[in-house]
């Protein structure tokens, strides 16, 4: 693959759960998309994963691919798709206040903006045509118009984020990389930025630089 080459004199990386959205969308989305009795005996079959999972014994990647191969697997694409697609409306309407006038700053002066998240395709890719930005995340495999229940990629979280990033950006094009998170999932990612914002850690959002022509 070669990296994206672009004129852009910045570049800013955005988390989406916990970052520029307050909520968790990749949970959100299975009640969403699912009904409550599909949910609860499929959740049944996990269930020693889900206590494992909160008791901080099993890890948020593992546990995403797991809860997605028991309640998508053999899923109609196209139904869950149409789906898809109306939760991102839902989600842009739960964007954080604060994060999403940045995103807008960023692209009014001109910078590339990137969600780089570990949720899921079926419903980031809409709301990316919707931002008007670049999407890298987890992307959900489909054959024979079904979900397989398998992840396409990786779980794009903690070093994939970084490592899909710079695959697909000359990072040094750029004058200036920002990357805004908030776990610990996210911190390969800020390591590519000359300007990192952690929520939760940082006071204050790092100032914007415009590159005088």
């Amino acid at each position: 693959m070669h990296a994206t080459r672009q004129t852009h004199q910045a570049l800013a990386l955005f988390d989406f759960d916990g970052t520029l959205c307050r909520q968790d969308s990749f949970t959100g989305f299975v009640f969403y998309a699912l009904n409550k009795r599909h949910i609860l005996c499929r959740g049944v079959k996990i269930l020693p994963q889900i206590q494992a999972y909160y008791r901080k014994r099993y890890p948020a990647n593992q546990m995403r691919a797991t809860l997605f191969y028991q309640m998508f697997k053999d899923q109609d694409a196209q139904q869950i798709q149409a789906i898809a697609h109306t939760y991102a409306q839902t989600l842009m309407t739960q964007l954080d206040s604060q994060m999403l006038i940045r995103l807008k700053q960023h692209q009014q002066q001109g910078d590339r903006v990137v969600l780089v998240s570990a949720s899921l395709d079926l419903y980031l890719r809409p709301l990316c045509e919707y931002l008007h930005i670049d999407l890298i995340c987890t992307q959900t495999q489909i054959q024979a118009g079904r979900l397989t229940g398998y992840y396409h990629s990786p779980d794009c979280s903690n070093l994939q984020k970084s490592l899909r990033v710079a695959a697909r950006y000359d990072l040094s094009c750029y004058n200036f990389i920002y990357a805004y998170g908030n776990s610990e999932e996210d911190e390969a990612l800020l390591n590519l930025a000359t300007h990192p914002f952690m929520l939760g850690r940082d006071l204050a959002l790092p100032k914007l630089y415009v590159q005088s022509a």
